[in-house]
C-alpha cells in the first residue's frame, strides 16, 4: 500500500509595513555591513512588520550575486528572528532568480520578492513560465513584484491570475501607483494572494481598497508614520489615516519621483543615519538637485525627524514706518513731499509669521526710480523680484518684492521665491478686482513690498496664506486712506 504525501509550503503572512531597505556602501564601494546592521535595528525599533533587503531601493541591479547574498545574510543574522525578512531575489534570467531564491531559503529568509524579468522582456507566456519555474525550483513563499517604471511594462492581470493558483505564490507588491490596476488585482485575486502597496504616494487609497500592507522606500526614513497610518486603517479611523498620509505626502512624492535610493539616502544622512552613497551610475548630485535636498530637509523638520538649525538673524528696523525704506533710498521726507502711500501688516505666528512694509506711488516719483534701480542693481542677499500671477505675467500695478532679511541659503530662497512671491502677486490682483485699487492707478503706479520672512519657516501653505492676508490688508489700508 502506497501513501501519497503532499508537502505544502507554509503561507507567509504578508501584512503590515515593510521598509524596502537601502544598502549602505562605503566610500570604496563595498557593502558597509555595520551600517546595514544599524539600519535593521533602526527599523525594528519603530515596530515595522518586517524588512525587505536587496530590492529596488537596495540597488540590487548594481550588486553582484555574491554581494546580494552577503547583504541578505547580514540582515537575517541581525534580525535574528525578530521580524520576517523578505529577500529581494529578482533577476533578468530565470536561472539566476532560482539561484538567489534557493540561497534565500537556505539562509533563513521568510519569503522572496521576485521582480518581473526586465531589459529583454518576455511576453505574457514567458513571464508566466519564468515565475512557474522559479516556484517549482525554490520551495519558499514568493511575492510577485510589479514595477513597470523599472521593467518597462505591467505584469498582466491574466498572468497574475494564473500564477495565483500556485501554492507558494503568496502575494504581489504593486509599485506602479496605478490604482485601477491594483483594484483589478484585488477583484480577481485578492482572495487568493495578498496584495500590498509599493508606491509611497498611494498608501492610504491602497489600504482602503483592500491592500494588506505596504513595502516602501520611504519607510527607511519615516517607518513610524506608516505604522501609525496602517494601525489607523486597521481601526477604521480613516480621518486620522488621511491626515497622516497628507503629512507625509510631499516627502513620499519626492522619494518616488527622484529615485528611491538617492533621495532616501540623502534623507537618512540628514537624520545622522550613515548609509553611504549610491552606487554609480547613480550620483546624488546629478539626480538630486540642491533645491530638492532642501525640500527634503524642510519636510523632515516638519515631521520632527530633524531639528531645524537655529539661524540668528539681525533685523534692526527703524521704529517709524516712514523710515523703513531708507535702505532703498527713500526717506521720510520723500514720502511726505510726494504724498507716497505707506502701510504695514503682520499676520500669523511662530515660524510662519509674516510682516510686510508697503510703499506705493506714481512711477514718476521716488518709488518708480527705486523700483527700477533695485531690479537693475540687485543687492546680494536682498535681490528684488517682481510679483507675478503666472510665468511671464506680472501683477499690476507693477509690484516689487524686497526681502528684508538677507537670503543666505537655498532654503530661504525657495521660500521667498516660491509661496511669498506667488502670494504677493495674487494679493495685488485680488485687490484690483475688488476695486480697492482704481483702474487709473494700474498703469501709473508702482508698489514696493518689503517682506520679513523667518528663515526657519517650514509650512509653505501657511506662509502663502499669511503673506496673502498681510499684503491684502496693507494694500487695502494704503489705498482706502488715499481715496479718503
Amino acid at each position: 500500500m502506497s501513501i501519497l504525501v503532499v508537502i505544502r509550503i507554509k503561507r507567509f503572512n504578508l501584512e503590515g509595513i515593510f521598509p524596502a531597505l537601502v544598502t549602505p556602501f562605503k566610500n570604496e564601494g563595498e557593502i558597509d555591513e555595520e551600517a546595514l546592521r544599524y539600519l535593521v535595528n533602526f527599523m525594528i525599533e519603530w515596530e515595522v512588520n518586517g524588512v525587505v533587503p536587496v530590492g529596488t531601493t537596495g540597488e540590487f541591479v548594481y550588486m553582484s550575486k555574491e554581494e546580494r547574498k552577503r547583504a541578505l545574510e547580514t540582515v537575517i543574522d541581525e534580525v535574528n528572528g525578530r521580524v520576517p525578512v523578505i529577500a529581494g531575489t529578482g533577476a533578468s534570467s530565470t536561472i539566476e532568480t532560482i539561484e538567489l531564491c534557493r540561497h534565500a531559503k537556505d539562509v533563513g529568509a521568510d519569503a522572496t520578492l521576485v521582480v518581473t524579468p526586465y531589459y529583454l522582456r518576455p511576453a505574457d507566456k514567458g513571464a508566466y513560465q519564468h515565475f512557474y519555474e522559479v516556484t517549482k525550483a525554490a520551495d519558499i513563499p514568493i511575492v510577485l513584484y510589479n514595477i513597470p517604471q523599472c521593467t518597462g511594462g505591467f505584469l498582466s492581470r491574466e498572468v497574475v491570475e494564473d500564477l495565483a493558483r500556485i501554492d507558494n505564490i503568496t502575494g504581489l507588491k504593486d509599485s506602479s501607483g496605478h490604482l485601477p490596476y491594483m483594484l483589478e488585482l484585488l477583484s480577481f485575486v485578492g482572495d487568493k494572494i495578498t496584495i500590498v502597496c509599493g508606491h509611497d504616494e498611494v498608501v492610504l487609497p491602497a489600504l482602503a481598497a483592500g491592500a494588506k500592507g505596504a513595502i516602501l522606500a520611504s519607510a527607511n526614513v519615516i517607518p513610524d508614520i506608516w505604522v501609525k497610518l496602517y494601525k489607523a486603517v486597521q481601526k477604521g479611523d480613516v480621518d486620522s489615516a488621511r491626515k497622516i498620509q497628507m503629512s507625509a505626502q510631499k516627502l513620499a512624492r519626492i522619494f518616488c519621483r527622484h529615485g528611491g535610493a538617492v533621495a532616501v539616502k540623502a534623507a537618512l544622512k540628514m537624520m545622522s543615519v550613515n548609509v553611504g552613497k549610491v552606487r554609480r551610475p547613480l550620483v546624488s548630485g546629478g539626480v538630486l538637485a540642491w533645491e530638492v535636498k532642501e525640500e527634503i530637509r524642510m519636510e523632515l523638520e516638519k515631521l520632527g525627524k530633524i531639528t531645524a538649525k537655529q539661524i540668528k538673524v539681525k533685523t534692526e528696523l527703524p521704529k517709524r514706518l516712514e523710515d523703513r525704506f531708507q535702505d532703498l533710498g527713500i526717506t521720510a521726507k520723500d514720502i511726505e513731499q510726494s504724498k507716497l502711500l505707506v502701510s504695514e501688516a503682520s499676520v500669523g505666528e511662530g515660524r510662519e509669521k509674516l510682516h510686510v512694509f508697503l510703499l506705493a506711488g506714481p512711477k514718476q516719483s521716488a518709488v518708480g526710480y527705486v523700483w527700477a534701480r533695485a531690479l537693475a542693481n540687485p543687492e546680494p542677499g536682498h535681490e528684488a523680484l517682481t510679483a507675478i500671477l503666472e510665468p511671464n505675467l506680472s501683477a499690476k500695478p507693477i509690484t516689487l518684492i524686497v526681502p528684508a532679511i538677507k537670503i543666505e541659503s537655498l532654503r530661504q530662497a525657495s521660500i521667498v521665491y516660491g509661496p511669498v512671491q506667488s502670494a504677493v502677486g495674487k494679493a495685488v490682483s485680488d485687490t484690483v478686482e475688488e476695486n480697492v485699487i482704481s483702474k487709473e492707478v494700474l498703469e501709473n503706479y508702482a508698489i514696493i513690498v518689503k517682506v520679513v520672512v523667518n528663515p526657519e519657516a517650514l509650512n509653505r501653505q501657511i506662509l502663502f496664506t499669511n503673506t496673502y492676508d498681510a499684503v491684502k490688508f496693507a494694500l487695502s489700508n494704503a489705498f482706502r486712506v488715499w481715496r479718503g
